[in-house]
């Protein structure tokens, strides 16, 4: 695998190769507090979105369950009230072959979230809209910085039972 004597990139390196099988909606929750009791005055959302992912090897070779859930918390900047509620739990089946054993558990909590980040973005921005709201398009989100505080707080809950 040798080009002029030069190897050639990735010689002797499995390639590595991910595919989305499937992509669903497990749970959704929307509650739109407002229409239930009503915010009086200016209303000025004050948006808080907290997310959680979880990975699992499936029964066939080379496959798993990847999961990002979203908590979305829309309240009213003047009053602290409740205008919204926004629970999903959105999974992807993803083949993965050629990532080595100890940068799986990374790529499942960083590289697959981040292909599905697209689909959970379109999913809030219509329920948001169809639940009476102006469309919330979510920023980006840093998968990188989540996994990194997941592994500093088991560290530290580590620390802590020892």
């Amino acid at each position: 695998m040798a080009e002029n004597g030069v190897p050639t990139e990735g010689a002797g390196q499995p390639q590595v190769q991910m595919n989305i099988l499937g992509q669903f909606i497990r749970d959704l929750s929307f509650e739109n507090v407002m229409a239930q009791k009503g915010v009086g005055g200016e209303v000025q959302p004050d948006v808080n979105v907290q997310v959680a992912l979880d990975a699992k090897k499936r029964s066939t070779e080379n496959q798993y369950e990847v999961i990002t859930k979203l908590t979305i918390e829309s309240k009213n900047k003047a009053g602290g009230e409740t205008l919204f509620v926004l629970e999903l739990e959105y999974v992807g089946i993803f083949n993965i072959s050629g990532v080595p054993e100890e940068q799986l558990h990374p790529f499942l909590l960083i590289e697959c979230p981040r292909m599905l980040f697209p689909f959970l973005r379109r999913i809030v921005s219509d329920i948001s809209r169809d639940g009476g709201f102006p469309p919330l398009n979510l920023d980006n989100i840093d998968f990188v910085g989540i996994y990194r505080n997941e592994l500093a707080r088991r560290q530290t809950t580590e620390d802590v039972v020892n």
